[in-house]
């Protein structure tokens, strides 16, 4: 299959790749599209085949499940049954953050099929708000199964580029909407409700939506931690080993701590590219990324990440060395990936 890149550049262009992609997901075939987080592999979520053809392109084991993007509240509620007893609290955050980067996970219903849910009573929902893929979803007036545009367990896609270095010749259509504004994979949350004024959050994925954010909210609860690989997982991005690169990936806390073997090379993923954090000269690195040149802005780190990962996978080295990223805002969510990343 040979596989076709569309600009959605101009107003010209984004109305013919809406159009070619509405035909396309139409038809039961699966398409690359962008998202404001990272490129998403997206099918009709009504139409069972095509969403078994998003596992077999990615190979995607079949018991990890898929996330659902919705064009609006209308959608939302023709797909899932929402709890009276927390309906509030998710109108809440609706208002607050959609469309934007955050997912909610609640009781699906049965007119999604069990493949996208790999078999669980919930459904992963997102509502986007990158424009072209807004406007695909409201054409096609479907809610869309969009994963990462990528092999499974790799580094996600931030660019067009980058899915057809994944997915060439394996899917007929990537929309090319230009890179990522936020760079990593959305907020994963669950609500409960509580006997308390405020509910509880269960972080399931940190990203863009910070646990800052969330806290005004309800209680956060985080330590929702990654399945072991023989475990099922009961979201996306749940897996322990996962967003990893072809390359070795080590965190380095300390830079005392480096010690090469003289046989590798080794390449640098450095956070703010300050001498001062004592990383940059401890070793005569083959390659050097940095996510947030000289003050260590967390945001830009996110939206560099991916894309500074890969170059560092494509520069032959032996090992890539990372440098620790601060635990707190959208640095959270890049902690996370590094982590799975690293296993």
């Amino acid at each position: 299959m040979e596989t076709e890149t569309l600009s959605a550049g101009t107003p010209e262009e984004t109305k013919e790749a809406v159009r070619e992609a509405v035909k396309l997901l139409n038809n039961g075939s699966i398409v690359a599209l962008p998202t404001e987080t990272v490129y998403g592999l997206a099918a009709n979520a009504f139409n069972a085949e095509a969403c078994a053809a998003i596992f077999e392109v990615k190979e995607r084991p079949s018991f990890d499940p898929l996330i659902v993007h919705v064009s609006g509240k209308k959608m939302l509620d023709s797909i899932v049954d929402i709890p009276p007893d927390i309906e509030k609290t998710l109108e809440i955050l609706i208002q607050e953050f959609w469309p934007g980067p955050l997912t909610f996970v609640l009781p699906k219903k049965n007119i999604i099929p069990d493949i996208v849910t790999s078999g669980l009573k919930t459904v992963a929902v997102r509502r986007s708000n990158n424009p072209v893929f807004s406007e695909i979803i409201q054409e096609l007036g479907m809610p869309l199964a969009a994963p990462s545009a990528n092999i499974f367990g790799s580094m996600s896609p931030t660019s067009a580029s980058a899915v057809h270095t994944e997915l060439s010749n394996r899917i007929p259509l990537i929309i090319d909407g230009g890179a990522c504004s936020d760079g990593v994979e959305s907020t994963i949350v669950r609500i409960e409700s509580t006997q308390n004024s405020k509910p509880n959050i269960h972080l399931l994925r940190p990203g863009p939506v910070t646990v800052e954010m969330l806290r005004k909210f309800g209680k956060v609860l985080k330590g929702q931690d990654s399945q072991s690989k023989n475990e099922r997982p009961n979201s996306p991005g749940q897996l322990a080993s996962h967003y990893a690169p072809r390359t070795p990936l080590r965190i380095l806390e300390c830079p005392g701590d480096f010690k090469a073997e003289p046989s590798k090379s080794y390449a640098l993923l450095s956070y703010r590219g300050q001498e001062k954090d004592g990383y940059l000269r401890i070793h005569d690195w083959k390659e050097i990324q940095i996510l947030s040149p000289g003050s260590g802005k967390l945001p830009e780190a996110a939206v560099r990440f991916f894309f500074s990962l890969r170059k560092l996978d494509e520069s032959g080295a032996d090992e890539i060395i990372a440098e620790p990223i601060p635990g707190k805002g959208v640095g959270l969510a890049i902690l996370d990936r590094l982590q799975r990343a690293a296993l």
